[in-house]
């Protein structure tokens, strides 16, 4: 049998954005994020702080937007023509980006003293922020107590990335890169399930068929998905890690019920089989322990468990739009993902060698993307910046 958790999510289709534009260097690829989004057919409404109105124009935003830019809280105009109320609330997904430490901190703390941060307090949509800011302002106590109230309320985050700055100094801080902010827009509203660590396949009361897997790439998958916009259920066998923010979890067990999980988690724009599910069960389970006799050990007779991956990949109108399936291997890694590739009917294989010890239940992975047109090798990397690249590339393929 499953059990449910339920965290806190975001849904909605971004189709429309309404994009804050605060104040700093980084304003500037407010301007191509613009571009982008609009070249992609989102409908993008523009406010400008007044700090952002000292790196970016009224007059370029409007003319990339193809949309009124607005800016004062307290402008009859604008008020007449919409109301700030209507205005947050205009679009799909509000987006924050640069997202400045004050506009955090206003958001964090329900201040509402300009039109940007109003209306961060009045809308009833989903919010996705980029932040932006110098290192010292990133790593502060405060900036970082306000991002966990602001997750812990629902608000995705993408970003900061790592680097040097216009300041002259170099770590976290610096905006995301327009398109990968792009993407994770794409991806908002997008339905995805993940499936995640081991299956425990019963033999008595207290013995079971398990492995190795520690959940930890899946469960950093299923996060990074979340902090992209995406809807993500997690189907999870035992772990002891804790759900991520914004998704939802199912707990299993085996990969019977595994397979029911995830089956109801449909319909979903994307599938992500990264459990480890074992591959057999004993046909009996035995009602008592069993215990040490004379005869020796008892006979075990396995049956095949179901292939959750293949079930998932089988033509029809349950089928994901993009199926991802895992390969733990320990010998001829590029050769049995294509033919798993192959076999099982999915779209991506993301292979590894699990024979290194530091694969499983370690924190790093290094692993092959197989598709049809070819195979990308990612170099060895913490597996939440594998679970960040794939979760890209994701976003990307539904877009």
């Amino acid at each position: 049998m499953s059990r449910i958790e339920l965290g806190k999510g975001i849904a909605g289709l971004s189709k429309r954005v309404l994009l804050i534009v605060g104040g700093g260097v980084a304003a500037y690829k407010a301007l191509e994020l613009t571009r982008l989004l609009r070249k992609a057919g989102v409908g993008v409404r523009p406010i400008l702080t007044r700090a952002g109105a000292q790196f970016v124009t009224p007059l370029s935003l409007s003319a990339l937007a193809e949309d009124k830019v607005y800016q004062d809280l307290f402008s009859l105009t604008d008020e007449s023509e919409m109301g700030h109320i209507e205005l947050s609330r205009s679009a799909d997904l509000v987006v924050v980006a640069p997202a400045t430490a004050d506009l955090m901190a206003k958001a964090a703390n329900g201040l509402a003293d300009d039109l940007a941060s109003t209306t961060l307090l009045a809308t009833d949509k989903p919010v996705l922020m980029a932040p932006a800011m110098n290192v010292r302002m990133w790593l502060n106590p405060a900036t970082q107590r306000n991002l966990k109230t602001l997750q812990d309320d629902g608000v995705r985050f993408i970003g900061p990335g790592e680097g040097p700055m216009a300041c002259g100094e170099f770590g976290p801080g610096r905006l995301a890169e327009p398109p990968a902010i792009c993407e994770a827009i794409m991806l908002a509203g997008k339905r995805v399930v993940v499936t995640a660590g081991p299956t425990a396949e019963p033999i008595d009361p207290v013995r079971v068929l398990t492995n190795r897997s520690s959940g930890k790439q899946g469960y950093a998958i299923a996060g990074a998905l979340a902090e992209l916009g995406a809807e993500v259920t997690l189907v999870s066998g035992p772990t002891a890690l804790p759900a991520p923010i914004g998704v939802k979890r199912v707990w299993v067990e085996t990969a019977v019920d595994m397979l029911e999980a995830t089956k109801a988690a449909l319909p979903a724009d994307a599938a992500v089989c990264v459990a480890a599910v074992a591959d057999w069960r004993v046909d009996q389970v035995f009602g008592l322990k069993l215990k040490k006799g004379k005869d020796g050990p008892p006979t075990l007779t396995l049956v095949e468990n179901p292939d959750i991956l293949a079930t998932l990949s089988a033509s029809g109108p349950a089928r994901p739009k993009l199926v991802v399936g895992f390969a733990a291997e320990t010998d001829n890694i590029e050769a049995n993902a294509k033919a798993k590739l192959a076999r099982k009917g999915c779209d991506w294989i993301v292979a590894n060698d699990v024979a290194d010890a530091w694969v499983m239940g370690g924190d790093e992975n290094a692993v092959l993307l197989v598709t049809k047109a070819g195979v990308d090798r990612w170099e060895r990397a913490a597996k939440t910046d594998v679970a960040r690249r794939l979760a890209l590339k994701i976003a990307e393929a539904l877009a």
